[in-house]
């Protein structure tokens, strides 16, 4: 919301406009099938003429792409099908050109497995680098009269993309943690070298310029000390939801902190938005963004984005799962969120209604039809640029675009979610 908060702890982002920019997807330079940073430069005049204040640019450094470069093998370093860091710097001098500051994802629960660090760590139990991730032993299985029939893994936590969060390595005997997939181990930030070295990173990249980090799923940066097994809701699936488990521990804020004394602080005109899924209590979202902790300037309340998700089968609940909700429903939320983090009690709100994460909110808001499409996408705008927060944009979202059409196969979507998500539907019907 473009306000003038007169106040002298009044930062740019408080009124600023935030858009993503999906980097594959918004501008191919070279006809290559794939976008890039020259495409994205050649555009910076009409991201400008949106009034926008800050790019948030998707991941774009080295990755083997499993899960859409949120899986990073080199953070001082850029995809070649993306370009160049010299392009980076580029683009960060030509959008402040325009008044306008890039804002760079920072993925650090989780490297890719092709990352050297982890290469390393795999390499042997005695490696200096084994302890930057979450190495453990398999736990033995017993029948009914006790005896040892194989083994499985340390816990029962569940991934987010389903199925174990842990991976059986063959070269060592052990399990690593991988709350995401396979290829996506997450690293063991208990480890003063882990986070000092990820603070080198971040200064790496501030100090070209940058404008800030979206900091991807920060609050699972901490897990349960013991790893302890999750409450089973449902004896029927092999695995149970640990989500409260790896999210919102307590040592996340320890670390978060010193981030801040270390990094963080050094850097004043910056903005810090953590990605925090699986945290929808007040108490919990303030612990991140109250300026006396000293640890983040804002949140991405995923709340208002669970608004319409319904139950399945499962005895959960989740996107893939629709129930109907009220225009009611819908502004409760908003007014539950602008009361508990506006300026005055000593925080500051963010409002999206998509990302690259979600579906279209035309689609999702609107009755579908192409008839009523732009007239959605005005009210939505209106929505989200007459309330108090910060917002983000998510690229085509100025331009009402809609989700794929009913008619595209599932195998054309690029999505390891959602392809997950229809295997495991798939196995329960063929059962």
């Amino acid at each position: 919301m473009a306000t003038n908060i007169q106040h002298p702890d009044r930062k740019w982002w408080h009124s600023a406009t935030c858009y993503e920019v999906y980097p594959a997807s918004f501008k191919d330079s070279t006809s290559s099938g794939v976008g890039d940073l020259a495409g994205i430069i050649s555009n910076v005049d009409y991201i400008a003429s949106l009034g926008i204040d800050a790019v948030w640019l998707s991941p774009v450094l080295l990755s083997p792409r499993v899960d859409q470069g949120y899986d990073i093998s080199d953070y001082c370093a850029t995809d070649p099908k993306f370009g160049t860091v010299e392009d980076i710097e580029v683009l960060i001098a030509k959008l402040r050109e325009r008044g306008i500051r890039l804002v760079m994802d920072l993925v650090v629960n989780h490297t890719s497995s092709q990352h050297p660090w982890f290469l390393e760590s795999r390499s042997s139990r005695d490696n200096p680098k084994r302890d930057w991730y979450i190495w453990r032993p398999p736990r033995m299985l017993l029948n009914d009269d006790g005896q040892e029939v194989g083994f499985g893994p340390p816990n029962n936590w569940e991934g987010q993309f389903k199925g174990s969060a842990w991976k059986y390595d063959e070269l060592t005997g052990e399990y690593y943690c991988k709350i995401f997939t396979q290829d996506q181990p997450d690293l063991n930030w208990d480890n003063p070298d882990v986070r000092a070295a990820i603070y080198g990173m971040m200064r790496f990249w501030l100090d070209k310029g940058i404008g800030g980090f979206r900091m991807d799923v920060i609050n699972m940066i901490s897990k349960a000390e013991g790893f302890p097994d999750a409450e089973v809701t449902n004896p029927r699936l092999p695995y149970a939801s640990a989500t409260h488990l790896y999210s919102n521990r307590p040592r996340v804020h320890q670390y978060l902190q010193q981030m801040n004394r270390e990094v963080l602080s050094h850097y004043p005109d910056i903005m810090t938005v953590g990605e925090t899924p699986n945290t929808d209590e007040i108490p919990e979202v303030r612990k991140f963004v109250e300026p006396g902790r000293k640890e983040l300037n804002m949140a991405l309340q995923f709340d208002l984005m669970s608004w319409d998700h319904g139950p399945d089968p499962d005895g959960g609940s989740g996107k893939f799962f629709a129930k109907d909700c009220g225009l009611g429903d819908m502004k409760q939320r908003i007014v539950h969120w602008q009361m508990a983090l506006s300026f005055s009690s000593g925080a500051w709100p963010t409002f999206f209604l998509e990302m690259h994460d979600t579906a279209r909110s035309v689609s999702r808001f609107g009755d579908g039809t192409a008839r009523n499409r732009g007239k959605v996408a005005k009210m939505l705008a209106l929505l989200q640029m007459t309330i108090q927060g910060t917002v983000f944009i998510h690229q085509g979202q100025e331009i009402g675009m809609a989700n794929l059409a009913d008619d595209i196969p599932i195998e054309k979507y690029n999505d390891i979610e959602t392809v997950a998500f229809l295997r495991e539907i798939r196995a329960k019907r063929e059962a």
